[in-house]
């Protein structure tokens, strides 16, 4: 029998925006700007990937069915997924996958920083690891942003071109639903809006600092909560599970 339905939603919703986000992230191993780079973003990729490992086990304990993380990630069918359609978007080019990083990033470090104050003992306990993990990735992806914006005509078409594309995703970070406030009533989870604020400041610092304009526009995309993807979801999780599906006992 499970244990708290709507805490097990949350950390689905959380493991699912890190291992898709890392795997669109492991899509550079290889392909970088540069050998730097190509490490640098493998190093974001495990990172998240290590959040996403533990943030699936505990769900499989509260969820009381057996499963583990192999099972939660990797035998889910695309509807099943809760991650935010952000995560989900292709890696068009550098500055798409910079800005699509630098935006997530400006929201999950002030996340991870209040998270630390939950009442849940294990969320606490991976929010001040991942805390100093989300600084380090926002400090990257805010700097590649600036150095893009602020470079050739080129680099800052393209990542206005990207920030232009990606906004429309941004602000389903901030929805907050049944779930999310019950849990916030009790001191588990994060009230999203309560960190808008943060949010905004940082991501109008650094556009400022790379001669980018902050889009107008505030019609928002929204249903991956609610297991409603975009066609790209469906790409990620074919090469993603396959192991999995083909040799179900594998181990991470």
């Amino acid at each position: 029998m499970m244990k708290d339905p709507a805490l097990f939603t949350y950390c689905m919703r959380l493991a699912d925006d890190s291992a898709i986000l890392s795997q669109r992230l492991s899509e550079w191993c290889g392909h970088a700007s540069h050998l730097e780079e190509d490490i640098a973003l493998t190093n974001v990729a495990l990172d998240l990937i290590g959040h996403a490992r533990e943030l699936y086990t505990y769900a499989g304990q509260i969820e009381g069915k057996g499963r583990d993380e192999d099972a939660l990630c990797f035998h889910r069918v695309e509807r099943e997924f809760t991650n935010l359609l952000l995560v989900e978007q292709p890696n068009d080019d550098f500055a798409y996958a910079i800005m699509r990083q630098f935006l997530f990033s400006a929201f999950m470090h002030p996340f991870w920083e209040a998270m630390m104050k939950s009442e849940d003992e294990l969320l606490a306990g991976l929010a001040a690891k991942a805390e100093k993990e989300a600084a380090y990735h926002l400090r990257h992806s805010a700097e590649w942003v600036i150095r893009l914006g602020d470079g050739t005509e080129e680099s800052h078409n393209r990542i206005s071109d990207a920030l232009e594309f990606l906004w429309m995703y941004t602000g389903e970070m901030f929805e907050c639903d049944e779930v999310v406030s019950s849990l916030v009533a009790k001191g588990i989870a994060v009230d999203p809006m309560s960190i808008k604020h943060l949010w905004d400041e940082t991501v109008n610092t650094v556009l400022v600092r790379a001669n980018l304009e902050r889009p107008t526009e505030s019609w928002m995309q929204t249903g991956g909560r609610k297991g409603e993807h975009s066609e790209h979801l469906g790409h990620i999780l074919s090469p993603m599970q396959y192991l999995q599906r083909s040799f179900p006992q594998a181990q991470w």
